[in-house]
């Protein structure tokens, strides 16, 4: 099994995994530091020990690179995010079979081919279970499994989970207090 992120491994993994990152710092499949998988702050962490005291930036400097930067995982994941629930917003609400066979395998291959390869893993083997089974019958449907799927995700970073009910609202149509308006 390829090494994961640093503060979840396995006890057969201790072995094997270099101890002197600090946590957050997820390995690629190489054995390095991934950049799409690791966030800003857990970079900044591994910089700061890396770089004697007097070398070292500050580390809000080191939180917020140039713009044209590679993203972290943190970016990575909201901008995936937006445009995944923006998609399911548009989404036809009678979809063709042929648009929701097209939809099933984007959905599978968006999962493999996502930059952060522990991610990546973790939906396909989400996907996997039947009961969370890509659901694209109608915008409906496909809006609230996506809800499902974010906060399954959210659930396992220790992040608050969105009402689904309210997905239509948060993502397509804005909010009724005419906040968006």
């Amino acid at each position: 099994m390829a090494p994961g992120p640093v503060d979840q491994i396995d006890s057969e993994q201790t072995d094997t995994t270099p101890k002197n990152f600090p946590k957050g710092v997820v390995l690629g499949q190489d054995g390095k530091p991934c950049r799409s998988c690791t966030s800003m702050a857990s970079w900044a962490a591994m910089i700061k020990k890396e770089t004697s005291k007097s070398q070292s930036t500050t580390a809000s400097a080191a939180l917020q690179p140039p713009p044209d930067c590679p993203p972290d995982i943190e970016q990575l994941g909201r901008s995936s995010w937006m445009l995944l629930h923006s998609i399911t917003a548009t989404y036809p609400t009678q979809p063709s079979s042929q648009l929701q066979n097209e939809t099933k395998t984007f959905l599978y291959t968006f999962s493999k081919l996502y930059p952060c390869w522990h991610c990546a893993s973790d939906f396909q083997q989400w996907m996997k279970e039947d009961k969370n089974s890509p659901r694209v019958s109608s915008r409906e449907e496909f809006g609230r499994w996506m809800c499902e799927a974010h906060n399954a995700v959210n659930v396992k970073l220790g992040k608050s989970v969105f009402d689904c009910n309210k997905w239509d609202e948060r993502w397509r149509t804005g909010w009724k207090d005419g906040s968006c308006d």
